[in-house]
């Protein structure tokens, strides 16, 4: 592992505002930093009453002017919900305002449902347009000339990421020859795959000489292994929630999850949470070296949902001291 990264959904808790959750970005943005995080990415989501993001360029250039020297970028950017020209125009704004600082990451995914997807993009195509909107957005960013120019944006080589909890966004990845990020945090299922896939047909470009994956985990670590299970009730809600199709604001923990959560959706939520370390630092360096050991990549950026900001931080804090070790 070369680098270990950040995260953030600027989640919304029961009785905090929007402001609120963007105020917290900041502040766990600084933290971060000066833990040694080396990137700090946002995530777009739209119609979820419970993360703030939905704007994300907006709120990189925002976390971006509070902090020096942290990457800070979009894991990701769901391309579909936009025309490429102005992706590269919002990025290559960025770039240029914080010169060799930014990161595009793109996802494929709609990031919502799909009567928020149809809202945002107007007309829905039938085709699958990625692997060609990628490569537009990119020549966009590059140095050579395009007919139609991303001003700012031609020239700044933004670095892009492509994103994706499936086989389609490694092969992709591979072919381009672009870095490749897993949803593991979310969608554990198919990494192991995805990563072999990546790294055994991976083509060398003139952005990336050799294959670099950066798996996301979750994390949710405290003094003691109780209270972390504790605060993790919390992610465990809004996730459950939002499968039972009642999505909100990041709820308060609770004692017994088990008693908000019928059998069977806990034991999907548990399962698509899988990919995670819960516990004491000790505990959670056990389970980060398990994963590392197990999937071997080269970045890794955890993530966690805590209702209470002070214990979020504390919580990314506990895990900065243990990933330093690792």
């Amino acid at each position: 592992m070369q680098h270990f990264s950040l995260l953030d959904l600027s989640p919304i808790p029961e009785g905090k505002t929007a402001a609120d959750a963007l105020a917290n970005t900041v502040d766990l943005a600084r933290a971060a930093e000066t833990q040694g995080y080396h990137r700090f990415w946002l995530a777009e989501h739209h119609n979820m009453p419970g993360i703030a993001s939905a704007a994300t360029s907006v709120v990189i250039g925002h976390v971006a002017a509070a902090t020096k020297t942290m990457r800070i970028g979009a894991g990701g950017i769901m391309l579909p919900n936009h025309a490429p020209l102005m992706v590269a125009e919002q990025f290559g704004t960025l770039a240029t305002l914080y010169p060799d600082r930014i990161d595009l990451g793109l996802g494929r995914a709609p990031g919502t449902d799909m009567q928020t997807a149809r809202a945002l993009r107007r007309h829905m195509a039938p085709e699958d347009s990625f692997p060609q909107d990628v490569q537009e957005l990119i020549a966009y960013l590059g140095d050579d000339p395009t007919p139609v120019q991303a001003i700012p944006g031609a020239g700044t080589n933004v670095p892009v990421w492509i994103l994706g909890s499936s086989l389609y966004g490694a092969q992709l990845a591979a072919h381009l020859g672009l870095p490749y990020a897993f949803a593991s945090h979310f969608a554990p299922t198919m990494l192991e795959q995805a990563i072999e896939v990546y790294r055994g047909t991976f083509r060398p470009s003139e952005w990336l000489a050799k294959p670099y994956v950066m798996m996301a985990a979750g994390v949710c670590a405290a003094d003691t292994d109780e209270r972390a299970a504790y605060l993790r009730t919390s992610q465990q809600l809004a996730f459950a929630r939002l499968r039972m199709g009642k999505p909100g604001k990041l709820p308060l923990p609770v004692n017994d999850i088990a008693t908000e959560v019928p059998a069977q959706v806990l034991t999907q939520v548990n399962a698509a949470l899988g990919c995670s370390a819960t516990g004491s630092a000790q505990t959670i360096k056990t389970q980060l070296q398990s994963l590392l050991d197990s999937f071997q990549p080269d970045e890794l950026i955890v993530t966690g949902m805590i209702h209470e900001h002070s214990e979020r931080l504390r919580s990314f804090e506990i895990a900065a001291e243990v990933l330093r070790d690792l």
